[in-house]
């Protein structure tokens, strides 16, 4: 079935007339209970810890820095991660006509320009140390076509006075009280060969050699990996950490939901994709734990295009993690090269805002800053807090298996969506029957342009007043008022992957 055929037939309205959809006959039901006198503890939101974006050089662009406004201002975005901070295109310690000497200092001014752009819009860095300098590698391998050189150091020593100089401008520019917060990651998947051309000892001394450096500077920075994909050598990075005693304070990996899962759990097709992610997480806190007991583990890139399994996901990791990171923010992205569509149908690749277009996945973290910051008891699909005005804010879902990418992102044609609409019963125990509620939608088809996209004829090269139309055609619906029945409880239907923000004022 064409995907727009299926999401069609699969829509449900909401409770209300105001809601759009076609209703079908027998949805199944889903029981979810918010206990609105229970709090459990507090809600942590890991999800706004940080996001990922390309490389360093994009952040210089105006494009780019819009779609980091919003992620701020709208979603409570506090840190960035990107590759390539030391990529010769950006001019660190390569040479040129200026500095032609292998000795040349290095030049820190697009380094300054990069960072600069950051605070200014309030948010920080996640430092994340790679690539390596032409003058200090030793081989000529590359990733990407902006040729980030993923060799290892021609000598440590070298690249630890690299480091040390590079720490000490930072706390010189910044203050030691803000570069103290900024968590420095040292390089990106070393056990993937495409960007690391060393073994994994190699990586390990190269680790320690930046964790030193950086203590020696000033040992409260934070340094932390190995930032590798799949969660792979945890068990073995945290036992090195431990034996030789590197400087670690925090932990750093990452997960696909459709990474291979023999690789990642010994077994092909143990878990449905929307469970990948947090098993994976649970097991490396495992590992973290059994040397670190308690330490702090960054999820440090992972990506969903699914309102639904977001927060199914995020909901899976907040045991285990104390932060995540969405890969990416940004529809200015290139490590994979230029795109040649804005939009289009099937797998669109790891964006949330192309354009200042919000996509369904940037809506869902717009919906998920939402929530307070104690959480609720709660049952089934949901996320439920209390805000520190007394209100009641709850994410509920209908999760479906949406099929992500596991290899090159942005190449199939179709989208597997493996789920059906839903009828969620919701019941707010503790609620005052009559009790307004507010409630915002996203999904698919609601706080997403690609309606308003197919409708202009699926254009590859949309034009200004018609990007301007799509912003608006993406934006979140205003609330719809509804009112608790005399079981304190409301019905809401659901289309697959859809989710919804339920709002109780403190007076209503």
């Amino acid at each position: 079935m064409d995907r727009r055929d299926f999401l069609t037939s699969g829509m449900l309205a909401a409770a209300g007339a105001a809601i759009p959809g076609i209703v079908r006959a027998q949805a199944p039901s889903v029981a979810i209970t918010i206990d609105v006198r229970e709090q459990t503890g507090a809600l942590p939101h890991i999800w706004s810890e940080s996001a990922g974006s390309d490389r360093a050089a994009i952040t210089l662009r105006e494009e780019w820095r819009h779609d980091l406004d919003r992620w701020r201002s709208e979603a409570g975005l506090k840190r960035v991660r990107f590759h390539g901070i030391f990529n010769d295109e950006l001019g660190v310690n390569a040479p040129s006509l200026m500095s032609p000497r292998s000795d040349a200092p290095p030049n820190f001014q697009n380094i300054d320009r990069v960072y600069d752009g950051l605070v200014a819009r309030g948010v920080s860095p996640f430092v994340e140390l790679s690539f390596m300098p032409k003058r200090l590698a030793s081989g000529d391998r590359v990733f990407g076509f902006y040729s980030g050189n993923i060799t290892p150091p021609a000598s440590l020593d070298a690249w630890g006075s690299f480091i040390k100089t590079f720490a000490a401008h930072l706390l010189d520019r910044y203050g030691a009280a803000t570069v103290r917060q900024w968590p420095f990651e040292v390089w990106n998947e070393p056990n993937l060969s495409v960007f690391w051309a060393g073994s994994q000892q190699q990586y390990f001394e190269l680790y320690k050699t930046t964790a030193v450096a950086l203590k020696s500077v000033d040992d409260k920075l934070k340094v932390g990996g190995p930032s590798t994909s799949g969660t792979a050598w945890i068990g073995e990075f945290v036992d090195y950490c431990a034996q030789n005693n590197a400087p670690l304070d925090f932990v750093s990996s990452h997960c696909y939901a459709g990474d291979n899962q023999v690789k990642l759990f010994g077994e092909a097709n143990s878990f449905p994709q929307a469970d990948v992610i947090p098993e994976a997480v649970k097991r490396a806190r495992a590992k973290i734990d059994a040397r670190f007991k308690d330490m702090p583990f960054w999820l440090s890139e992972w990506s969903c295009d699914s309102p639904a399994m977001i927060a199914h996901i995020i909901n899976g990791c907040l045991p285990y993690a104390q932060a995540t990171s969405q890969w990416v923010l940004s529809g200015s992205y290139e490590e994979l090269g230029v795109a040649n569509y804005l939009f289009k149908e099937g797998d669109m690749g790891w964006s949330t805002l192309i354009k200042g277009i919000a996509l369904p996945s940037f809506n869902t973290y717009r919906l998920l800053h939402m929530l307070g910051t104690n959480r609720l008891s709660s049952t089934g699909p949901a996320l439920a807090s209390r805000r520190a005005d007394k209100s009641v804010a709850a994410l509920i879902w209908n999760l479906a298996d949406v099929k992500q990418p596991s290899g090159i992102p942005g190449m199939s044609r179709t989208r597997q969506v493996i789920g059906d609409a839903k009828r969620l019963h919701v019941s707010f125990a503790g609620a005052r029957p009559g009790q307004q509620a507010l409630v915002r939608f996203v999904d698919q088809e609601r706080g997403s342009p690609m309606p308003a996209w197919r409708t202009m004829g699926s254009p590859q090269y949309p034009k200004p007043d018609q990007i301007a139309q799509l912003r608006r055609s993406a934006e979140i619906a205003p609330p719809v008022l509804m009112r608790l029945d005399r079981n304190a409880s409301l019905v809401l239907d659901l289309p697959p992957e859809g989710v919804a923000l339920l709002e109780l004022p403190a007076k209503g």
